[in-house]
């Protein structure tokens, strides 16, 4: 079986595990912002549960990146269509996605929220759109 194939699986694998805790981590961050001054327990529990996620999402971004490379640069997937360039940019979208919620975490961790649940509710639709643009360039190629 070719390599193509292989990389392509992988690929795959990684970006969907990544974007489920991109999808995921947001409606911790809806929970977070819910909770009372006062429950401690409940806020230490969610933010754990933030902060391994967003670890966890991390270490699966750096073989969904490099699996990516590799079909591009290694295999010449995309070379000379126009819509390779768009799905680049919008992975550089995702990574600063993803980073942001870094941002976001360090805030509840500092007890400086200043985000509503609504605000945190529309945010997390941010990933999905981003990942439905980027399944739509790969499959359809429509440039």
């Amino acid at each position: 079986m070719s390599s193509y194939l292989w990389v392509k699986a992988l690929h795959i694998i990684f970006i969907a595990s990544w974007f489920a805790g991109l999808f995921y981590l947001p409606r911790l961050f809806v929970n977070l912002a819910l909770i009372a001054p006062d429950s401690h327990a409940e806020r230490e529990r969610l933010l754990l549960m933030a902060r391994k996620l967003y670890r966890f999402s991390g270490i699966l971004m750096v073989p969904a990146i490099a699996f990516g490379l590799w079909l591009w640069l290694g295999l010449g997937i995309g070379k000379g269509s126009g819509w390779i360039h768009v799905k680049l940019l919008l992975v550089l979208g995702v990574v600063a996605y993803h980073l942001q919620c870094g941002r976001l975490l360090k805030r509840f961790e500092r007890m400086s929220n200043r985000r509503t649940d609504r605000w945190y509710r529309i945010y997390n639709e941010v990933s999905i759109l981003l990942f439905a643009a980027i399944v739509v360039l790969v499959v359809v190629k429509p440039f």
